[in-house]
């Protein structure tokens, strides 16, 4: 079947750690195959954990209920392999998705390519050359990467900058990160980007291209980048394979709390280290008020001044 959408690649080199390797060429044939279906179901019957990450329906709950304006156009800011760029492409009249490498670029465009209102940009945002104004900017799971592509001395206030320029004067940034002390990484999950334990509560002492944030951390920088209005949801088990979203007007309470299965939390780095009961921790950490604190992910919609 003939690409409807516009796929516009990058002559660059791009560093190999942005790819989880050889399985994104299957990925990739998958979906430029005319028996795609077939061939991603094949895929998902026994899959590793990037096969699932990248490929799993579970990722469009992060943002299936949000009610976008359907006239609205969204610039995604790191498509990854487009499992939020079919939801968005199914909501909104336009869609611009920047991918830094050019495999995924290709991925995101395959799977998308029925979609006649989407144009994918493979290389890095700041040399996109975008010219024009969004209703929505997404960042989900790059603003900790921003230290290893932005070149600043402030590479995580200045990315949200930059994105904030590409915002129309009332359009919203959309943003999930995890959270650097959630309680996975308590009671015995590895750190995600890095594999390590408690890495990120230590503030990645050897790895500063990588930042998460807690949520005062995550509030402050983004005040600095000239967002003033913001409201926090909290995925779980996390922003990536979300079954159920928080809120600070609707927290988890002993009454409503949070669905038998979510946890405790899978660690997808090594077999799982357990130091305690997340079940009875987590009830705990409600009744103390401090669920937010404790949150495995932020999912954030911020306005700017």
């Amino acid at each position: 079947m003939e690409k409807k959408c516009k796929l516009i690649l990058n002559n660059k080199e791009v560093r190999a750690d942005y790819s989880d390797g050889d399985i994104e060429d299957t990925i990739l044939k998958a979906f430029e195959s005319e028996d795609y279906e077939e061939k991603i179901a094949k895929l998902l019957k026994n899959p590793s954990w990037p096969v699932y990450y990248h490929l799993a329906d579970q990722r469009k709950n992060l943002l299936s209920w949000f009610e976008f304006n359907p006239q609205g156009a969204l610039l995604e800011v790191g498509s990854g392999c487009g499992a939020l760029t079919e939801l968005f492409c199914s909501k909104l009249k336009e869609i611009v998705a920047v991918e830094l490498t050019n495999r995924r670029a290709s991925i995101t465009a395959a799977r998308c390519k029925n979609f006649s209102n989407l144009t994918v940009y493979a290389g890095n945002i700041e040399d996109a050359k975008l010219s024009r104004e969004f209703d929505y900017v997404t960042s989900v799971g790059v603003l900790e990467y921003a230290g290893k592509f932005i070149n600043s001395d402030n590479p995580f206030e200045d990315f949200l900058k930059m994105l904030k320029t590409f915002l129309k004067p009332k359009g919203t940034l959309i943003l999930a990160i995890e959270n650097k002390f959630g309680l996975k990484y308590w009671s015995g999950v590895s750190e995600d980007h890095t594999g390590k334990f408690f890495d990120s509560m230590e503030g990645y002492p050897n790895d500063k291209g990588i930042q998460t944030f807690g949520k005062q951390e995550l509030t402050r920088l983004l005040k600095q980048a000239g967002f003033d209005d913001l409201e926090f949801y909290y995925p779980l088990p996390d922003y990536k394979l979300p079954s159920e979203i928080f809120s600070d007007e609707y927290p988890p309470t002993l009454d409503h709390n949070i669905r038998a299965g979510l946890l405790p939390v899978r660690d997808h780095c090594r077999p799982r280290t357990y130091l305690f009961n997340e079940r009875l921790v987590s009830d705990g950490i409600v009744i103390n008020n401090s669920f937010d604190f404790f949150a495995n992910s932020y999912l954030v919609f911020a306005k700017g001044k």
